[in-house]
């Protein structure tokens, strides 16, 4: 089963990642999907095929996952899918690609770069609508709509920015190319969580 190009009903969303914190995946999964997201990238780049069939009935359930590169210790793509709309297993190899050579904050990845690239993997739970009071740093990630406007934001990063709920809600509209007070007036919030990891020198 080779790679599907991400579908219009799906599309990616590029956003900042952080930190790492503990979860329902096994270590050996999450070894797993750290080396699909090594092969995905590197058989992008020498044409070849590799096989998407789940190797575990839990690496196929559906799940939003978003994968963060960084070269250098510096942010190189980040691309994710905040919906689950396939398996948990494909959506670390899609978003993997997507973040190397989709992201357009930055130039594809080059065949060079990619044995340095180190990976962060989140692995999101579908979002729900909460009240804004329910909304915890660090634990929630946001995801704010309005008017075919749509932002983004994982629960590590209003605590590595240490931001209070206000700001966290106000830099998620910001995202979205909202106004900073778009979520007091009729924008939706929903909130998710994340099981993020990555390679021993993002991990902290």
């Amino acid at each position: 089963m080779s790679l599907p190009r991400p579908s219009s009903e799906s599309s990616p969303l590029a956003v900042e990642s952080g930190d790492v914190s503990p979860g329902e995946f096994s270590l050996n999964e999450r070894s797993q999907l750290l080396r699909l997201a090594h092969d995905a990238i590197l058989s992008a780049l020498e044409g070849r095929e590799i096989p998407l069939d789940p190797p575990t009935p839990h690496l196929g359930e559906p799940r939003g996952a978003f994968t963060s590169l960084y070269l250098r210790g510096e942010l190189r793509g980040c691309v994710g899918y905040v919906f689950p709309v396939s398996p948990v297993y494909r959506a670390v190899a899609d978003t993997a690609r997507a973040a190397a050579f989709e992201d357009t904050r930055f130039h594809p990845v080059t065949l060079p770069e990619a044995p340095s690239l180190e990976i962060e993997l989140s692995i999101l739970s579908p979002p729900q609508t909460i009240p804004v009071e329910a909304i915890e740093i660090g634990r929630h990630g946001l995801l704010i709509s309005l008017a075919g406007h749509r932002g983004l934001l994982l629960p590590q990063v209003p605590a590595e920015h240490h931001w209070d709920r206000t700001t966290f809600l106000e830099q998620t509209c910001r995202k979205a190319g909202l106004p900073l007070d778009a979520w007091k007036n009729g924008a939706t919030i929903e909130a998710f969580t994340a099981e993020v990891f990555g390679e021993s020198t993002r991990t902290k």
